[in-house]
């Protein structure tokens, strides 16, 4: 506030008879009651929920779909929509369904797009082949390894207007990432090398991901999260690469698969090491809300973000005892693997990017935060003979 200044009274006794020093008194006393209560208002308002101004207006409904089919995953966004209505005094309701409930899990986009569905909470990645940028806002082999990493991408580098801008082209709203977990591979054979991929019948999300496996010898198909028990079952497939294992327990992974394979220590994944997921609205319907509700939308997303992120993690501890106890047994590709994997992985970093400008302008940013020396995991040996179509 601005420095506030007293004009001086006249001494003489007004016509009420109340003396001017009394009535000058009564003025700073309001004055600094009037202050007090503001910043007693501000304390209370942080923290506290979106509370809207239209008393008797309806509920605006928005029917969101999940990638998530089950698990810790479905519970957390599901907890996290059902508590929508009431911090915005029912100005705004999140109705939740699971995967495939409303659309099919590669129909989401479309869905979204189309008005079936106002939004979802879906992983980034599966729209690369509509969108090819999309297979830089998630996880790549051998990209960003880790959340922190991401973050310095969509909040330091210009990431997330980026991913606003290009989605907004295709009719669509990016509000936020969603950190959740690494990927882990289960398999009916054990990976201990990338010589194992040779010849394996893997599911994999599409993509980058895809190409790098194929690049190493497997034999790659794409499959919905939904899917992927009943092709283990069936056998339709050797192996999965799918989320963390909390999920893929719940999901009943252990009772079809007798391997875990994952990166070398420390790195929990090279093929999807920080898998995105992202809160995407249709644009219309986001047009349509006030100011004030896309700021609080904004904000819940990032709540859900952490609290999703720290549910995954919590329950991750407690599912690595379960697979022990079932018999899993859990492997690591070694260092030399990593560099293996790598020189497969660069030239189709390069041929994604070089898809379309804004697939090369997001890449261009992650390949400069990858190769400063806060990072440094990527040389100028690495991407030699690589140019971008910027």
């Amino acid at each position: 506030m601005g420095e506030q200044k007293v004009v001086p009274t006249e001494k003489a006794v007004p016509a009420d008879g109340i003396p001017d020093g009394v009535v000058e008194g009564r003025r700073r006393f309001l004055a600094q009651l009037a202050v007090a209560g503001a910043g007693a208002a501000t304390a209370s308002t942080i923290g506290a929920p979106f509370v809207s101004n239209r008393a008797h207006a309806a509920t605006t409904v928005w029917k969101i779909q999940t990638s998530w089919p089950a698990g810790v995953g479905l519970a957390t966004f599901k907890e996290w929509c059902n508590g929508i209505k009431e911090k915005t005094g029912g100005e705004l309701e999140f109705k939740p369904f699971a995967a495939k409930e409303v659309v099919g899990d590669f129909e989401l986009y479309d869905g979204v797009k189309n008005g079936v569905l106002e939004a979802m909470n879906s992983f980034t990645l599966y729209w690369a082949g509509k969108i090819p940028a999309a297979a830089f806002l998630s996880s790549y082999t051998l990209g960003l390894r880790y959340p922190h990493e991401w973050d310095v991408f969509f909040y330091s580098h210009g990431g997330l207007q980026a991913a606003r801008d290009i989605f907004a082209k295709q009719g669509l709203y990016y509000v936020n990432r969603i950190h959740h977990d690494a990927n882990i591979i289960h398999s009916k054979k054990p990976i201990r090398s990338i010589d194992d991929f040779r010849d394996l019948k893997l599911r994999v999300p599409g993509g980058m991901i895809a190409e790098t496996f194929a690049a190493a010898g497997a034999r790659t198909t794409l499959l919905p999260g939904g899917e992927v028990f009943a092709a283990l079952e069936k056998g339709t497939i050797d192996a999965a690469d799918y989320t963390g294992p909390a999920v893929n327990w719940d999901l009943g992974f252990q009772q079809v698969t007798k391997y875990i394979s994952m990166g070398p220590e420390g790195l929990m994944s090279i093929y999807q090491p920080v898998d995105l997921m992202d809160f995407v609205v249709n644009m219309n319907v986001w047009n349509a809300l006030s100011a004030p509700m896309k700021t609080f939308v904004d904000n819940e997303v990032q709540t859900y973000s952490n609290t999703h992120f720290g549910a995954i993690q919590k329950a991750n501890l407690q599912a690595w005892g379960r697979f022990e106890k079932a018999g899993v047994e859990v492997n690591r590709l070694a260092a030399e693997d990593v560099e293996r994997f790598t020189d497969i992985a660069v030239p189709i970093w390069f041929k994604w990017a070089n898809k379309d400008k804004d697939a090369a302008r997001v890449f261009k940013i992650q390949l400069d935060i990858m190769m400063s020396p806060s990072f440094g995991y990527v040389n100028e040996s690495h991407i030699k003979g690589q140019s971008l179509q910027l």
